[in-house]
C-alpha cells in the first residue's frame, strides 16, 4: 500500500487535492452516453432558464475570477449576454437588474457578507438568483433560488485553490446545461465537451507531476519584488488571480492585466527587472484561439526586445513559445473554455514556492482571513 504523501502546508496539499476535488464535483453531474448534465437543485423552470435574457454574476477576489470566466463560457456555449460584478461594489451601481434575468453569486464559504447582501438585492429586485458555493447549508446556498456545491471538500488555507477550480468546474456545468436547456448546443456537442470535463482530473494530476519544475522556477524568482501577469480572453482571469495568488501569500507586489492591454500604459514598466508571466496556450481546434496565440507570439517578441524576461505557459507540442520565453511550463491539450481550470495549477504551486522559500506563513497571510464576513 501507498504511503500518504504528507506535505508541509495546508496550501499545499489543497492544491494537490485538486484532481479529487474535480472528480467529486464532475463525475455525479454529468452522463456522456446521455451528452446530458443533471443539476437537480437548481430550483428554476426549464421555462424560465429557457428565456432568460441576461445573467449577472456576482463575487469577489477568487471567486470573482472564476465568474469572469464563466461569462466567456455562458456567452459562447448558452448565448446569452452576462455581466460580472464586484460584489462589495454592487449595491453602489444601482443595478439595473430584475425579471427576466438570474444573478449567480460565488463563495467558497457561502457567508461572504458582500455577496450575501448583493444576493438580497437581486432578490429584492426580482431576479433570479442562482449559488455556488463550497459550503452545504450556508447562507447564500439557503436563501438562493437554486445552488450547485463545488465538492471540493474543505479548505483550510486562506488562498482558495481547490474552491477555486471547482468552481470554474460549476460554472462550465451550468453553461453546458443551460446551453442544452436554450437548444444552442447539440447532444454530439455536449458528449465532446463532458468527456473533455472527465478528463481534466487526470491532467491535473499530470501537471502536479511537475511541480519540481515550478519550485526550481521559485528558487530563481522569489527575491523579485514586481511580477506582471499577462492573459487574453478567457485567459485573463486566470493571470489575475495568478497575480493575486502571488500577492496574498508571498507579498510581492504583483498585477494581472489583459496581454493587449500592456501596450496601454504597462508597457513602460517592462525591463529585465520585472518578469512576466504570459498565458500563451492555444486550442488549435478553435479559430479564436488560434488568433490569439498568433498574436501572444507576437507580443512576446516584443516583450523580448524591450529585455523583458517571459515565463510562459504554453500546450504540450509547442514549439514557438519555448524558442521565444525564458522559460515555459507545458499545460496539456484541452478545449479554449476549459483550460484555465488547468492553466491555474502550475501558478497556484509557483506562489507557495515562492512564499515558502520567502518563509512566510502560507496558511495565514497577514491581515487575510478565510470567510469575510464584515463589509
Amino acid at each position: 500500500m501507498t504511503e500518504p504523501r504528507k506535505f508541509p502546508h495546508h496550501l499545499v496539499r489543497e492544491i494537490f487535492e485538486q484532481p479529487d476535488a474535480l472528480r467529486r464535483t464532475i463525475e455525479p453531474r454529468v452522463s456522456l452516453t446521455e451528452g446530458r448534465v443533471h443539476l437537480d437543485n437548481i430550483r428554476i423552470s426549464r421555462d424560465e432558464l429557457r428565456s432568460l435574457r441576461r445573467i449577472n454574476i456576482v463575487a469577489s477576489g477568487t471567486s470573482r475570477h472564476a465568474g469572469m470566466t464563466g461569462q466567456y463560457m455562458m456567452q459562447q456555449l448558452a448565448a446569452v449576454p452576462v455581466d460580472v460584478d464586484y460584489a462589495s461594489e454592487f449595491e453602489y451601481r444601482n443595478p439595473m437588474i430584475g425579471h427576466g434575468e438570474l444573478s449567480v453569486f460565488i463563495t467558497q464559504s457561502g457567508e461572504t457578507a458582500d455577496t450575501t447582501a448583493a444576493q438580497r438585492e437581486a432578490r429584492q429586485k426580482g431576479s433570479r438568483t442562482l449559488a455556488i458555493t463550497n459550503v452545504e447549508g450556508s447562507t447564500v446556498a439557503r436563501e438562493a433560488d437554486g445552488f450547485i456545491y463545488t465538492d471540493a471538500g474543505p479548505e483550510i488555507s486562506i488562498a482558495s485553490t481547490k474552491a477555486f477550480t471547482a468552481q470554474m468546474a460549476c460554472l462550465f456545468l451550468f453553461a453546458l446545461y443551460l446551453g442544452e436547456i436554450k437548444q444552442n448546443v447539440s447532444q454530439q456537442l455536449a458528449q465532446s465537451y463532458i468527456a473533455e470535463l472527465l478528463a481534466l482530473p487526470e491532467k491535473t494530476e499530470t501537471i502536479l507531476s511537475a511541480s519540481d519544475q515550478v519550485e526550481q522556477l521559485a528558487e530563481l524568482y522569489y527575491r523579485v519584488d514586481d511580477f506582471m501577469f499577462l492573459g487574453r480572453a478567457i485567459h485573463y482571469p486566470i493571470a489575475m488571480d495568478g497575480a493575486l495568488k502571488l500577492k496574498e501569500v508571498s507579498y510581492i507586489h504583483a498585477e494581472g492585466y489583459p496581454t493587449g492591454e500592456a501596450k496601454h500604459g504597462p508597457n513602460a514598466l517592462i525591463d529585465f527587472r520585472l518578469p512576466l508571466v504570459m498565458i500563451a496556450t492555444c486550442d488549435r481546434n478553435d479559430a479564436g484561439s488560434v488568433l490569439r496565440y498568433e498574436k501572444n507570439v507576437s507580443n512576446m517578441q516584443g516583450f523580448k526586445k524591450q529585455g523583458g524576461t517571459v515565463i510562459a505557459l504554453a500546450t504540450e507540442g509547442d514549439a514557438v513559445i519555448p524558442e521565444l520565453a525564458d522559460y515555459t511550463i507545458f499545460i496539456p491539450q484541452a478545449p479554449e473554455l476549459l483550460s484555465p481550470i488547468l492553466e491555474i495549477v502550475p501558478l497556484q504551486l509557483f506562489a507557495y514556492y515562492v512564499a515558502a522559500k520567502r518563509g512566510l506563513d502560507v496558511d495565514r497571510p497577514r491581515n487575510l482571513v478565510k470567510a469575510v464576513t464584515l463589509e
